[in-house]
């Protein structure tokens, strides 16, 4: 099995190289990701200025742009092969109902996706982050599962682990993505040369968060993992919607 490896927080982060670690005992892995943290870079792909690519390692690659420029680049010209999957992470937090919108990591699954291949992210949930090797272990059995019996070729598999030791995780539990409250306000301050600057704001907590959500599972203890689609299409309005225009 071939693996290409990327992720949103660059790499030299801690997460990918746990997870390429740990990949590589069981597959054939190259990794292209961004030469510097594109944490929130969503789905953007790089169309005004050229990319650059700078070998960093043994089949390993940074990339002047974004995780979807990773992936993208990857698979349509700087790899001459083709690899089976698409793995994404390990993220350093969180990827939970909403947090999936903004997410340069699952962004480079979709990426892959939207390339023909399966697809997973992952992400390790917590504060002081580090039981990296736990959430790269879950990744293994995810892809080893895969390998073994494939999943529908459109779904991408968003998984969140908990912190904590891999002999403290209940499992991995199937879940449908919650969503936070709003975020938190933007906090304002200043740049030392006295000029008005602001930082987003924290995410919000877990408000849709009960049983059956992502929320819920890690909060439980269990590794979340849930099947995503690209298809933003709100399909049971469009009759009402039908009619709205023609009244």
């Amino acid at each position: 099995m071939k693996i290409l490896v990327s992720n949103d927080d660059g790499y030299l982060a801690t997460g990918i190289n746990v997870l390429a670690e740990s990949l590589r005992k069981i597959a054939d892995v190259v990794v292209v990701a961004p030469d510097r943290n594109r944490s929130a870079a969503s789905n953007s792909l790089t169309l005004s200025s050229p990319l650059r690519v700078s070998k960093v390692g043994e089949n390993s690659f940074a990339v002047n742009g974004t995780p979807s420029d990773c992936v993208h680049l990857a698979l349509t010209g700087l790899l001459d092969y083709e690899p089976d999957l698409v793995v994404s992470g390990i993220n350093h937090g969180a990827n939970l109902g909403d947090d999936v919108i903004y997410s340069g990591t699952v962004a480079a699954a979709m990426e892959g996706r939207f390339l023909g291949l399966p697809t997973i992210a992952v992400s390790l949930v917590g504060h002081r982050l580090e039981h990296f090797d736990t959430a790269a272990r879950v990744a293994s059995e995810m892809v080893q599962k895969l390998s073994s019996a494939s999943l529908s070729s459109d779904v991408i598999l968003n998984v969140n682990v908990p912190n904590k030791p891999f002999e403290e995780l209940r499992g991995l539990r199937a879940a449908r993505l919650g969503f936070r409250h709003k975020a938190e306000p933007v906090v304002k301050s200043e740049d030392p040369h006295g000029r008005t600057i602001y930082w987003v704001g924290p995410a919000g907590p877990g408000q849709d968060n009960g049983e059956g959500t992502d929320f819920h599972a890690i909060e439980n203890g269990w590794a979340s993992v849930t099947p995503l689609k690209v298809d933003l299409t709100r399909h049971d309005t469009l009759s009402q919607l039908e009619s709205w225009l023609d009244s």
